[in-house]
């Protein structure tokens, strides 16, 4: 399944994003968030700067915050939990049904999040983001195969081998026959046996 690790614009008009750029150095961490039914979100955000007093209070005077608790604050870092009217990014999410991997960090404007979820929904969450008017840039996609399901446990255990003597180094400094002697097999039981789990696992890459 393809994670992708997104780069979204937040509109200057909302409130993450007006904080955010008006303390540029602050550092805006969402470990926790859901919509609510009424197109709010609630979330607890981790805020690290240099004066954090500052930026809660500033937080205290915005507009699109409507109940925010301080739950921790130390000399440059504070714990907050809140309710804001202008969820966008949740309401993206909770519409295409591609759920985020906190945290998601949120720096001078921009918000960096990582989306784990088939090429559909992806492409639904792309589909959201436009519609609400967000700008993002797309800045990897890599594919996490679940290799329970495409390979068995003998042929986990020998690839794990291969990979831990040196097989697949580049250089190799293991050649096939000194791991065929180390599994104590023939050279061409080692080989075909590699092949096919090799095959396996590029099989489903490619189809993923």
């Amino acid at each position: 399944m393809p994670t992708a690790t997104l780069a979204v614009t937040l509109p200057a008009d909302i409130w993450i994003a007006d904080l955010s750029t008006r303390f540029p150095d602050a550092t805006f961490r969402v470990l926790a968030a859901l919509p609510d039914d009424d197109n709010t979100g609630v979330g607890l955000v981790e805020i690290t700067a240099d004066d954090v007093g500052t930026v809660l209070s500033r937080l205290n005077d915005t507009d699109g915050v409507r109940v925010f608790e301080t739950l921790y604050r130390g000399e440059d870092r504070a714990l907050v939990q809140f309710e804001t009217d202008d969820p966008l990014l949740l309401m993206s999410v909770r519409n295409s049904r591609a759920p985020f991997e906190p945290p998601v960090t949120i720096a001078d404007g921009m918000a960096n999040l990582e989306i784990t979820a088939p090429r559909d929904r992806l492409s639904s969450l792309a589909d959201q983001f436009r519609a609400l008017g967000l700008e993002f840039d797309v800045q990897s996609v890599r594919t996490t195969i679940d290799s329970e399901s495409v390979v068995s446990d003998e042929q986990r255990r020998l690839v794990e081998t291969a990979v831990q003597k040196g097989y697949y180094d580049v250089p190799r400094t293991c050649t096939l026959t000194e791991l065929a002697d180390h599994l104590d097999i023939a050279k061409s039981t080692a080989s075909e046996r590699l092949h096919r789990v090799e095959s396996a696992i590029i099989r489903a890459f490619v189809e993923d």
